[in-house]
């Protein structure tokens, strides 16, 4: 078993680190600026990849469904786990409101994906492009909505959703599968080309965010704020994930690919939805900081584990 962890961290874990690692250096000593890189990523890579890995993917509209109600039930559940877990530490709204977005908001999409490549091939990346996308939807509404609250607008969520180019994207791929229709050859070569630099530009990304999370020491009142978002995130979101896994019948490569994207720690962009609302931030990014470190060690062993 521990030969077989071991074996995995370097495998897929080392990989991943080194432009995380690349990120983490020019943050610090070229003084990198990623606002530019989110940007490309949002609009050109991201769109690319998701277009490539829906038009290729060897996914049945049963994969779609069993997807579709994993991250439903899934959500519903840390959501409903993340609000007791509030209730009974008698946390304030704004702590309650990180603490959902601590449970609820995983790095799927710029971890995940070049994590579930590395570790599953070609045939996972297929399966996990379908829950990315469900997950983009959901950050863009019910991500609000957790932050938010009183102020949450339903309009502008429909509008945060379809300003993301992605999205479009998705509709054009599954449209074209739908009506067995090609793009002309030299149009689909270039955007694979562009798909392949998604992996290590986003860690990159990753990387330079997290030079830049701030961890700064909690006041007394916010430590079972942050270890419950710990908690949450390390222990409870496997747990739950198989659960949802088990209840939906769930299984071969689909069940390893969303119990790990499930279990994946806590997505990066729920600290600007945190700022913006002021749903504990300071929680929010130190839980980013941590879970991201913490999952070098406990990914591997998940990865073990349901392969």
């Amino acid at each position: 078993m521990v030969q077989t962890v071991l074996s995995t961290l370097i495998q897929v874990i080392v990989p991943l680190s080194i432009p995380v690692i690349a990120g983490v250096l020019l943050v610090r000593f070229k003084n990198l600026d990623i606002k530019h890189l989110v940007t490309l990523v949002l609009y050109y890579l991201t769109p690319a990849m998701i277009f490539q890995a829906l038009i290729t993917a060897q996914v049945s509209w049963g994969d779609v469904y069993k997807t579709i109600a994993f991250s439903i039930v899934n959500l519903t559940l840390m959501w409903t786990a993340a609000n007791i877990l509030g209730k009974v530490l008698k946390l304030s709204s704004p702590n309650i409101a990180g603490l959902t977005l601590i449970s609820t908001m995983t790095n799927s999409m710029n971890y995940g994906l070049p994590l579930v490549l590395l570790a599953f091939g070609k045939l996972g990346l297929d399966k996990a492009s379908i829950y990315v996308v469900a997950q983009m939807i959901i950050v863009n509404t019910v991500g609000v909505y957790f932050a938010a609250r009183s102020r949450f607008s339903a309009k502008d969520a429909v509008k945060s959703v379809f300003s993301l180019p992605a999205i479009y994207a998705a509709v054009l791929a599954i449209l074209l599968r739908a009506f067995n229709l090609n793009l002309p050859g030299g149009i689909e070569k270039g955007i694979s080309m562009i798909s392949q630099a998604y992996s290590p530009i986003v860690l990159t990304i990753l990387g330079a965010q997290m030079a830049g999370v701030k961890n700064s020491d909690l006041k007394l009142e916010t430590r079972s704020a942050f270890w419950s978002g710990m908690i949450s995130r390390l222990i409870l979101s496997p747990i739950i994930a198989c659960f949802c896994l088990y209840i939906l019948r769930i299984s071969g490569m689909l069940y390893s690919v969303l119990f790990i994207l499930a279990s994946m720690p806590v997505a990066v962009n729920s600290v600007i939805l945190a700022e913006k609302f002021d749903a504990s931030p300071q929680i929010v990014s130190k839980c980013i900081l941590w879970t991201t470190l913490a999952s070098f060690i406990v990914l591997p062993v998940l990865i073990v584990l349901v392969k």
